[in-house]
């Protein structure tokens, strides 16, 4: 696949980049969802990534405190990735927070990026105490004293994203991206307004938890007591995305699983590279995905899912089967 512009910048994105939560090395609340991987492990998964095309890398303050930032930039000098080289973003949390805070914690976010630029800074929730108009000025200052290059939020509604949208454009500035909880299994996008509005501004879709916390890769309906095998954290109700682990959500999923299978074999591709495949084709340019990976082989995996070329009848049996399965 080509390229994928973010937003209306200048900055192009590979289809599929890596999630990094799963970097959090176990620190916070964070930590909890997600086996310990030590630092020879996140090298691994981020060499593996860049072997198979991915450009871009996101984290945030939230993932194990800076942990997760810290632990992306080492790999990329540890795989011989100069500042500038691949893309990262990263994100502000602003859980009773203001929007000061933003500029208050900027160097903190470059130091744990240890020279490794912020080519997009995101609003990781919109739970601030301060306005929204308010976090975009913030946001469009550090854009001017080039400190970030572009600014985008996370877990916004359409209503929402409008208004950053707004606030920016007072600013001179382009709404870069939304990040948005999004799959076969949860189409959520399409019914509330979110997807329109994307379209409607040229702000770009970030697909997270896109394979639905591994359910689309089949692992769960394989062996369905592999759930209890899970840190504590990621069957927690404060992950979405768990909804999926259910045993009446993996019954529901069952038969698209079924046919991602046999879409899979017929292309000599897995479960979870076919359901990357179909997100990235079906909602075109606007979408692009951050599958995450505690493997190297996960994280090649998913990338050549950038390779894969559905049919056209291919992609209506698993639209037909996702309606079925998933939440609107």
């Amino acid at each position: 696949m080509e390229p994928r512009r973010l937003g209306q910048t200048d900055i192009e994105l590979s289809p599929i980049g890596l999630g990094c939560w799963q970097f959090s090395q176990g620190k916070g609340f964070t930590g909890s969802v997600w086996a310990v991987l030590d630092q020879a492990q996140v090298d691994s998964v981020v060499r593996a990534a860049l072997d198979g095309g991915v450009t871009w890398f996101d984290t945030a303050a939230a993932y194990g405190n800076g942990q997760s930032e810290r632990a992306l930039s080492t790999a990329l000098r540890g795989c011989g990735v100069r500042p500038g080289e691949v893309t990262v973003a990263t994100k502000w949390l602003p859980i009773l927070k203001t929007a000061a805070n933003i500029s208050r914690t900027i160097d903190q976010r470059l130091d744990c990026l240890q020279g490794y630029p912020i080519d997009l800074h995101q609003v990781h929730l919109p739970w601030s105490v301060s306005s929204i108009a308010a976090q975009m000025r913030q946001m469009a200052g550090l854009v001017r004293q080039g400190k970030i290059r572009s600014v985008g939020v996370s877990n916004f509604s359409a209503i929402q994203m409008r208004g950053a949208h707004a606030a920016l454009a007072a600013q001179g500035l382009p709404l870069a991206s939304n990040q948005v909880l999004m799959s076969l299994l949860d189409r959520r996008v399409e019914r509330n307004g979110v997807l329109q509005a994307a379209r409607e501004l040229g702000v770009t879709l970030i697909a997270y938890s896109p394979l639905a916390q591994g359910v689309l890769t089949g692992r769960f309906h394989d062996d369905p007591q592999a759930v209890l095998a899970l840190p504590r954290g990621r069957r927690s109700r404060f992950v979405p995305a768990s909804r999926a682990h259910s045993a009446a959500a993996l019954a529901r999923s069952a038969p698209l699983i079924d046919l991602l299978r046999t879409i899979g074999t017929a292309h000599s591709a897995t479960v979870a590279q076919v359901a990357l495949a179909w997100l990235l084709a079906y909602y075109g340019k606007t979408v692009v995905a951050i599958p995450g990976a505690t493997r190297p082989q996960q994280a090649g995996e998913n990338a050549r899912s950038m390779e894969l070329d559905l049919t056209d009848h291919e992609m209506a049996q698993i639209d037909a089967l996702s309606r079925i399965a998933a939440r609107f």
